[in-house]
This record gives C-alpha cells, structure tokens and sequence, in this order.
C-alpha cells in the first residue's frame, strides 16, 4: 500500500458513510434533512428516539467534517 492511499482511506470511508447511512432512507427525501427540517421547526413531538435517530444520521457527516477540518485547518 502506498503513503497516498493510506491518507485517503479515511476520506473515502467517511464519504461512504454520508451517502449510505448519512442519507438513508433516500425516498422521498433524505432522513436527515427531515429530521434537521424538523428540529428547526421547533422540534415538536421530538422524542427520545427521534434525537438518537438523528444523531445516528448525523455521525458520517460529523465524522466527514472532523476529517476536513482535520486536514485543511489544523493542518501544521
């Protein structure tokens, strides 16, 4: 395995993530753009499940913007 596709891995993985679990179900509109939609609504009838849901759906994408910030901001 070469150096550059070491550094990739975790980008490409990340990415993977986003467009699978970040994104599912895909119809009729991503699941975490409804429950973003929804929290700033108001985030009524929210319940405890619905937070875990949308921290589930939510992680790849937190993970893929550590892994920018990572790269391009802290980078030394």
């Amino acid at each position: 395995m070469n150096k550059n596709s070491k550094k990739e891995s975790p980008f490409a993985f990340a990415i993977l993530l986003c467009l699978t679990l970040g994104l599912a179900p895909f119809y009729p509109e991503p699941h975490l753009w409804g429950k973003i939609k929804w929290v700033l609504g108001g985030a009524n009838g929210m319940q405890a499940m619905d937070w875990f849901d949308l921290l589930m759906h939510g992680a790849p994408w937190l993970y893929l913007i550590f892994l920018l910030v990572k790269k391009f901001v802290l980078r030394k």
